[in-house]
């Protein structure tokens, strides 16, 4: 459900914060206040068009942001996020979106950057409008698909027939690749054979390019690490052409020497004596390594050369294997792995394909099947369902319509089942109406006004009020053309719908507006510069103006007041 908008210079709206409760929320005010701007907002908030006409006059940018609160309920919605590597605080995931006057705009779901279309793939799963805006998902053909199988008890079913679908559409691009003409399986044959001998002959090692480079700039620095050593070693040792005479090791010892005797005198100078006698043992055990290391330290006149020779050949390996010349000689030794087994898979591929080939014909079948069982269950449930959402029209007032749930097998084509079928199944699935009797019937976005597919809408969520992953829905036009029993009617759906989910409801009506849980009002005010849209919640002595006004177009008449008191609490001041 929707918990909170913040809206910033959108439209007439300078600045707005609303928080949102469950059931049902009236919006109500004067023609021409601005109610349709705050359903504005929310379409843009949801990934709707928006431009630098959304922008208040006079400011930079228009900002809209809002918090869902998620439950198991929003499975697709929290898959979505799941796949997008977004998590939800504690069930609950912030909306964010701006456009500038420059026309720069931007989208984020949780404080990750978005695109507008994932805005609006992932709050199709949170709200549903309907009236002038362009979220509304029975406008939406591929929708009508999940109202039926909603409807039908068959979501889960066509889930895992998706599934199916998916294992024969990867196994047929499987077969797809083996069937490359046996030139070009030739020339990749030879192509990686190639490779692998020229790889295997090179007998790589993990790690030994790095160790021929630490090597190179040994050998080639041998001299200058050789007289290093050697000087270090003169220094600490002593030696013939030592100029000091003393080594470090002697000096050392002669001075523990003495400050061991003097310790014997002043205790204090025990510490002292104990740490040159260390030190000696370790400057005595630096020289005797430095020594060895010296006498070990040889040159080998071709190694240099053998050296940089075997790296050249590395090179010459990267450059046609890795990634780059930079790269680890591992990904040579990876690309010779994964060549062994394409080769072995190109070789074995008469065996291979003709496997793979009944494995498809088998899925072929398995998908057809199922593909059939979901359509015969989608038949059986098309009829009750017209009748079920007829019945609710009639009492909202559409007592002529019907409507038609059309549902088609794909064409059947040369290409076999992956044409007739699709990732849903066999059907072609769209909802029809007709809105007068004796009209033949269409599809609703070319003979329904926008009060009739609110009402239609309206109709649908009733029936499906139990399995629906949609909770949130807007209502922009419902009470158009309307009035007396009929809205009586259509306020009392839209309070027991409510108990299912979250509705916000745009009404001139005051018999829907007394069903609300909630009502907010909208009001339009201006001075010499400006004109903006001020929104806020009303209850008590407020609403029963509001419902007044609603009925009479005066909020302040004794007969009115208590008229819309009685609607409201059933009972007069």
């Amino acid at each position: 459900m929707l918990e909170s908008i913040h809206i910033s210079d959108f439209a007439l709206i300078d600045s707005l914060s609303l928080d949102f409760e469950e059931g049902l929320t009236v919006l109500s005010g004067e023609t021409g206040a601005g109610k349709s701007i705050l359903i504005g907002a929310l379409s843009f908030l949801l990934g709707g068009k928006g431009g630098t006409e959304v922008v208040r006059t006079g400011a930079q940018e228009a900002r809209v942001s809002g918090t869902f609160f998620l439950t198991e309920r929003h499975k697709e919605a929290l898959l979505w996020l799941e796949e997008h590597g977004i998590e939800p605080e504690d069930g609950r995931v912030l909306l964010k979106r701006y456009v500038k006057d420059s026309g720069r705009s931007g989208a984020w779901i949780q404080g990750q950057p978005v695109t507008r279309s994932d805005l609006a793939t992932f709050s199709s799963f949170l709200v549903d409008i309907h009236g002038q805006h362009e979220h509304q998902s029975l406008l939406k053909v591929s929708h009508h698909r999940r109202f039926l199988d909603s409807y039908a008890g068959l979501t889960a079913q066509t889930e895992a027939f998706t599934a199916l679908y998916s294992q024969l559409v990867e196994s047929r691009r499987q077969l797809d690749e083996m069937n490359l003409s046996e030139a070009d399986r030739d020339r990749r044959i030879e192509l990686l054979s190639f490779a692998l001998e020229e790889i295997d002959a090179a007998r790589l090692k993990e790690g030994e390019d790095e160790e021929l480079a630490a090597e190179e700039r040994r050998l080639s620095q041998f001299e200058e690490i050789y007289a290093a050593l050697d000087k270090a070693s003169t220094i600490i040792s002593g030696g013939h052409d030592d100029s000091a005479g003393v080594s470090v090791v002697a000096a050392l010892k002669k001075a523990q020497g003495v400050i061991s005797q003097a310790a014997t005198a002043d205790g204090g100078l025990s510490s002292i004596s104990t740490r040159i006698e260390s030190a000696f043992y370790e400057i005595s055990d630096v020289a005797d390594e430095l020594k060895n290391y010296l006498q070990g330290l040889t040159f080998e006149p071709g190694r240099l050369e053998e050296v940089q020779e075997r790296s050249a050949l590395l090179f010459k390996l990267k450059k046609k294997y890795a990634s780059s010349v930079q790269s680890p000689i591992k990904e040579v030794m990876d690309y010779a792995e994964d060549a062994r087994l394409e080769l072995e898979n190109l070789s074995n591929g008469q065996e291979n394909k003709a496997a793979l080939e009944e494995a498809v014909s088998k899925l072929e079948r398995e998908v057809y099947t199922a593909a059939k069982a979901l359509s015969e269950k989608r038949q059986a449930a098309t009829a009750s369902m017209s009748q079920e959402v007829e019945a609710v029209l009639a009492h909202l007032g559409m007592r002529g319509a019907k409507f038609v749930v059309s549902l088609q097998e794909k064409p059947e084509s040369a290409g076999g089942v992956m044409q007739r079928c699709g990732p849903y199944g066999m059907d072609d699935i769209e909802f029809l109406i007709s809105a007068n009797t004796g009209s033949p019937a269409k599809p609703l976005a070319k003979i329904a006004s926008g009060g009739e597919i609110s009402r239609v809408m309206l109709a649908l969520k009733t029936i499906l009020a139990e399995t629906d992953t949609v909770d949130t829905l807007v209502f922009d036009e419902i009470d158009t053309g309307i009035g007396g029993e009929i809205s009586v009617a259509v306020g009392a759906h839209l309070k027991k719908l409510a108990e299912k989910c979250q509705i916000f409801c745009i009404t001139h009506v005051a018999s829907i507006a007394v069903c609300a849980d909630n009502q907010i009002k909208i009001a339009k005010s201006s001075n010499s510069t400006s004109t903006v849209t001020q929104v806020r919640v009303i209850d008590g002595e407020d609403r029963v103006e509001e419902i007044a006004r609603m009925l009479s177009g005066d909020s302040a008449g004794a007969d009115a007041l208590d008229y819309a008191r009685s609607l409201l609490y059933g009972r007069t001041k």
